[in-house]
C-alpha cells in the first residue's frame, strides 16, 4: 500500500494509517463513523463485530487502534459497499485481521459460532419517510431493513457476558433506543453527548451497552472551540487518525 500520508484522492477520504474509497457507498465517511471508531472501548478485546460496515472505516479505525491478535468481522447487506468494503481493506495494513461478509446480519448471527467482546454498529435511524435517490441510499439510511429491535437482537446473539455494544445516533433517537436496550435486558455502561459547540445542545450520541451490569459513565464532547477549530477533546480523540491532526 503506498502511503497514506501522501496519496490523497477525490473518491474517498484519507486517513495517516490508511485510504477509504467510498465512492459506490450509500453513505460516505462522516463524523459519525469517525467518532464510533475513535471512542468505543476497545481494552481486552480480541474479537470485534461491525454490524453496516459501509466502506469498512469503523472497522478500519478499530484494527488501526488494536494489536495484531485481534479479529474483525465487518458484515454488510449491500452488495456493492461490501465489495468496495473489501478492497479498502485489502490495501491496509491489516488485511489479514479484518473479514468482510456481504450479508443480511440477521441471518448470518444465526450461523455464528463466535461471541464477540466488542460489538459495533452504525444503525440506521430514521423512519421510512422521503423516497431516497437510491434504493442503496434508502437501505442506509431507513429502519425498514434493520430496526432497532432486531439490530438489538442479533447483538444479543453473539455478545460475550462481558462484552460492549457500542452505537452513534442522534440524541433523540438515542434516548429511545437506550430504553428499548433496557427492556431487553440491556444495561448502560457509556455514554457520551456530542455537541457542535459549547453553546448547541447535543446533536449525537454515544451509548455503549453490555449484558453486564455495572455503573454507566456519562459525558460530553464539544467537537468545535469558540474559534470554530477543532476542541482539545475532539483533537484527542481522533488526532490518530486526520492528516492534519
Amino acid at each position: 500500500m503506498s502511503s497514506a500520508k501522501t496519496r490523497l484522492r477525490r473518491d474517498g477520504f484519507t486517513f495517516k494509517q490508511f485510504f477509504v474509497a467510498h465512492d459506490r457507498c450509500a453513505m460516505k465517511v462522516g463524523t459519525d463513523g469517525i467518532l464510533l471508531g475513535a471512542w468505543s472501548p476497545v481494552a481486552g478485546v480480541t474479537r470485534i463485530l461491525d454490524i453496516g460496515a459501509g466502506s469498512g472505516l469503523v472497522a478500519l479505525m478499530l484494527a488501526q487502534r488494536t494489536g495484531d491478535a485481534v479479529t474483525i468481522d465487518a458484515v454488510e447487506l449491500d452488495a456493492d459497499a461490501a465489495v468496495q468494503a473489501q478492497e479498502n481493506v485489502m490495501e491496509s495494513p491489516w488485511s489479514a485481521r479484518i473479514n468482510v461478509h456481504s450479508a443480511e446480519i440477521q441471518t448470518w448471527v444465526k450461523t455464528c459460532p463466535l461471541r464477540y467482546d466488542l460489538i459495533v454498529s452504525n444503525p440506521p435511524y430514521y423512519e421510512k419517510g422521503v423516497d431516497c435517490a437510491t434504493p442503496q441510499r434508502e437501505q442506509a439510511r431507513y429502519t425498514t431493513s434493520l430496526d432497532h429491535s432486531a439490530l438489538l437482537a442479533c447483538a444479543t446473539e453473539c455478545i460475550t457476558e462481558e462484552g460492549f455494544f457500542c452505537v452513534v445516533l442522534p440524541e433523540s433517537t438515542g434516548n429511545v433506543f437506550t430504553q428499548k436496550a433496557l427492556e431487553m435486558g440491556w444495561h448502560l455502561r457509556l455514554r457520551t453527548d456530542i455537541s457542535d459547540t459549547e453553546s448547541r445542545l447535543p446533536h449525537r450520541v454515544l451509548l455503549a451497552f453490555s449484558p453486564a451490569a455495572g455503573e454507566c459513565f456519562c459525558d460530553r464532547l464539544v467537537i468545535r472551540g469558540p474559534d470554530q477549530r477543532y476542541s482539545e477533546g475532539y483533537t484527542g480523540l481522533t488526532q490518530d487518525f486526520y492528516l492534519f491532526m
